[in-house]
């Protein structure tokens, strides 16, 4: 038999950790493991290894929970899975969140039959996964289709490639998840953001443009060189 699945709910209204606990309690296959109601809780429990799926609030009290997502997904070494439940909408906070790989994304108010819904394709796909739908990433179809249904699955061919030699796979993560789709970032702001060199940064970057998810342009200033700046490209 299959042990359940170890579950953490973060949710910082604890009438929503009560409620989202006994969803999970009624559901085959999944236990809950803890509940906390801030992004420093969310991250200590997170990272220890009997956690299976973390149901993540974004709007927390001390830290977000993009950042809750990025720090566990850099600081263990077996992450858990992360399923979004928010009643974030907006492109930015949702692409940030399908940035970090998270395994879904409910938007809140939702019924106890969507949620069961979910954690139960969730649970069928971890049991048995298609190697064709493992590791991908979002179109903006998709992210459309998830903002209004809150729920979606994933083509085939929106996956990104596997980066080259040279290139970590979680730092990649971790500049793709830095950048603003709407708003435009230098190599420098990306460097800060991700707590690294700006040649690395603008290495990253590189990669990004000529994968052809990331647009390359330039601000002019009244004198010196002009900046290069990064944005999402359009369509990725």
């Amino acid at each position: 038999m299959t042990p359940a699945l170890r579950v953490l709910i973060v949710d910082d209204d604890p009438h929503a950790r009560a409620l989202h606990a006994r969803f999970v309690a009624e559901l085959d296959g999944f236990t809950v493991a803890a509940n906390v109601g801030t992004g420093i809780a969310a991250i200590a429990v997170g990272s220890r290894e009997d956690i299976d799926l973390i149901l993540l609030d974004l709007r927390l009290p001390d830290v977000s929970g993009i950042e809750v997502l990025h720090r566990i997904r850099t600081q263990s070494t077996s992450p858990p899975d992360v399923i979004v439940i928010s009643s974030s909408r907006d492109q930015i906070t949702v692409r940030q969140a399908l940035a970090g790989r998270v395994a879904g994304y409910l938007i809140k108010p939702f019924s106890q039959e969507v949620f069961a819904h979910r954690l139960a394709v969730y649970r069928d796909e971890r049991i048995a996964p298609d190697p064709s739908e493992r590791d991908e990433q979002l179109a903006q179809s998709e992210v459309d289709r998830l903002l209004a249904t809150g729920r979606v699955r994933v083509s085939p061919q929106a996956a990104y490639p596997s980066p080259p030699k040279g290139i970590s796979a979680v730092t990649l993560e971790r500049v793709r998840a830095s950048l603003d789709p709407v708003v435009a970032a230098s190599a420098s702001d990306i460097a800060e953001r991700c707590d690294m060199s700006r040649a690395s940064a603008r290495r990253y970057l590189d990669h990004l443009v000529g994968e052809g998810t990331v647009a390359r342009s330039h601000r002019y200033g009244k004198r010196g060189r002009p900046e290069v700046l990064y944005r999402f490209a359009p369509g990725s």
